[in-house]
């Protein structure tokens, strides 16, 4: 497949716009338009569509456009890696360091991590399990190459990309009173004076903030730096947890309950590494995870959308 035609078609994606796009690629309109209906013909589909307002890509075009991603992204890996070998032997591949905090992004987390091993089999691929003090510090520490953590962050020396938007819910024992919620949910106002676990002090403050709905007071006795030191105390009825809806699905615990907290903002798990690091492994990582995230989310959309239209 014509890389070109992939860059054209997806900068008219981006862009949403078939000037701004040969604007950004330094070709003619002309050209770029050419590359699109090559690849429409390649494909015997259309992929964009052309209405009098933004350019969109149909359901052929969105799956074209996650490949693109990861395949333009694979291939400038390639050259830098290529390049670099032919500049001088090297001591063999480096190993790639996973750190997960929890259940990283959820479905997404051991999806990328085999995409990576069946497109890199001769990397090796090191899993760093996280805990809530160290989504920032093994970055920085150079104890991971990657890393998933939650919530969103901004720092200047780390890229960060959303791979997935989910509820918000609370862990509460199984005896209180808000259990009774888990099937209905509840509201920000009737969880915020829960006594939620407390976290150390060297926690970043973006964790904290997340973790007690950000103006949350109350503090439980227990401290906790992992999802289980949060299950153990909360079945013995000692505090309470926070986390986004997917953290049920993974950590079912007897004496829990996990209600949804209706009127909180989403919250985001995200893909975070050194903005400095412009390793090839750490690329191609980066693009499958993220190519992954999204083909995932846009079916998950349509299998809610087809449950919802059932009911």
């Amino acid at each position: 497949m014509d890389l070109r035609k992939l860059s054209s078609f997806l900068a008219v994606v981006e862009e949403e716009h078939y000037g701004r796009a040969a604007a950004r690629l330094f070709l003619s309109p002309a050209a770029v338009t050419l590359h699109v209906q090559q690849l429409e013909r390649e494909f015997g589909t259309r992929l964009l569509d052309r209405g009098n307002g933004p350019v969109v890509p149909t359901i052929a075009g969105r799956r074209l456009a996650s490949h693109a991603r990861a395949l333009l992204a694979a291939a400038n890996a390639a050259v830098e890696d290529v390049t670099e070998a032919a500049l001088g032997p090297t001591a063999g591949a480096r190993t790639l360091r996973v750190g997960i905090m929890g259940h990283g992004s959820a479905e997404v987390t051991p999806a990328a991590v085999n995409a990576f091993r069946r497109a890199r089999p001769e990397v090796p691929v090191e899993l760093v399990q996280l805990n809530f003090t160290e989504h920032l510090s093994a970055l920085r520490e150079d104890r991971v190459d990657v890393a998933f953590v939650r919530p969103a962050f901004e720092a200047e020396d780390i890229e960060v990309d959303i791979l997935t938007a989910e509820q918000r819910i609370v862990a509460v024992p199984a005896r209180s009173p808000l259990a009774d919620a888990a099937g209905t949910g509840v509201h920000v106002g009737d969880v915020i004076d829960l006594p939620f676990l407390q976290l150390p002090r060297h926690t970043p403050r973006d964790f904290t903030d997340y973790l007690y709905f950000e103006t949350g007071k109350h503090r439980a006795p227990d401290y906790a730096l992992t999802p289980q030191d949060i299950l153990t105390s909360v079945a013995a009825g000692r505090g309470a947890g926070s986390g986004l809806k997917s953290f049920a699905r993974y950590y079912p615990w007897p004496g829990t309950r996990y209600v949804p907290v209706l009127d909180a903002p989403r919250a985001h798990s995200v893909l975070a590494t050194r903005a400095t690091d412009t390793h090839p492994e750490v690329r191609i990582f980066r693009a499958l995870t993220v190519a992954l995230a999204r083909e995932m989310s846009t079916l998950a959309e349509r299998l809610d959308t087809g449950t919802r239209e059932r009911k």
